[in-house]
């Protein structure tokens, strides 16, 4: 593994439901990233992700992370709704780099009962989810050069519940020792796009 992908497995390590909050929060808080965010999702839309499977259901996890000639973000999909590997050979055609990790993600139970607490805390107790991470680096130049053609979503609708669904069958299905399909073996180990096209 070269220090590339080195440094990708360390940072994907770092996202945790206490990095994601923090990560909505300082969205809201702020109208440069809300800016950015916008200008990152019109490179996607050019690229016509959004028309391959599940990609429409991916959420935010990490960013925008601001370098100096280039803007990175961190999204995550549940296990049964991998985005289709095909589309970051869209995104890479176009000057992108793109990184795609399966792993887990501890989250907090719901709460129905005093066991669902963390022994002697008020905390919740965690369960492992897994989940299809995958960071998308642009650059700064080619989110410059796209003025127009973000997605208009306000006309369509986007099914909270069946990635819920989705959540909830994935952990169904580790705590019963279910066996994983060979789509979604594609990606046990991280994914360049030069791999992702040998796949197919």
């Amino acid at each position: 593994m070269d220090l590339a992908n080195k440094a990708a497995n360390a940072f994907f390590k770092d996202i945790d439901f206490i990095s994601i909050v923090d990560t909505i929060k300082n969205i809201y808080m702020s109208d440069g990233a809300m800016n950015t965010l916008l200008d990152f999702e019109r490179v996607l839309d050019e690229a016509d992700v959004y028309a391959f499977r599940n990609w429409i259901n991916g959420e935010l996890v990490q960013g925008p992370e601001i370098g100096r000639y280039s803007c990175t973000c961190t999204f995550m999909w549940p296990y049964k709704l991998m985005p289709d590997p095909r589309a970051t050979i869209r995104l890479a055609n176009v000057g992108c780099n793109v990184k795609m990790l399966k792993s887990q993600l501890e989250v907090p139970i719901a709460v129905t009962s005093y066991e669902d607490f963390q022994s002697g805390s008020r905390y919740p107790k965690m369960k492992e989810r897994q989940v299809w991470f995958m960071q998308i680096e642009i650059p700064f130049e080619l989110m410059d050069d796209i003025k127009e053609g973000s997605i208009d979503l306000a006309d369509q609708t986007i099914d909270l519940s069946e990635i819920e669904d989705a959540y909830d069958s994935d952990l169904e299905q580790i705590d019963a020792g279910d066996g994983e399909t060979d789509e979604m073996n594609m990606a046990d180990d991280e994914m360049s796009p030069d791999q992702m096209a040998g796949t197919m």
